[in-house]
């Protein structure tokens, strides 16, 4: 479920652009993508996940949900 009341940080935003441009990616792709450092991504992937805009698929790939703000 999407938690409609999730403000992302600009980290998140950051990572969020990459799922949007690329639907299904793993935390390496938004490193290098970013230039965001390995904690950054991971945290924002943690928070994005548990807002519901993005999901995880196996160990080491996300994907894309919804953001709710489009």
């Amino acid at each position: 479920m999407v938690n409609e009341e999730f403000s992302p940080s600009e980290n998140q935003e950051v990572v969020l652009q990459v799922f949007k441009d690329e639907q299904r990616v793993n935390p390496l792709r938004i490193r290098d993508v970013t230039g965001l450092e390995k904690q950054r991504v991971n945290d924002a992937l943690g928070s994005l996940v548990d807002a519901g805009w993005i999901r995880r698929v196996n160990r080491g790939l996300y994907e894309f949900v919804e953001d709710p703000r489009e």
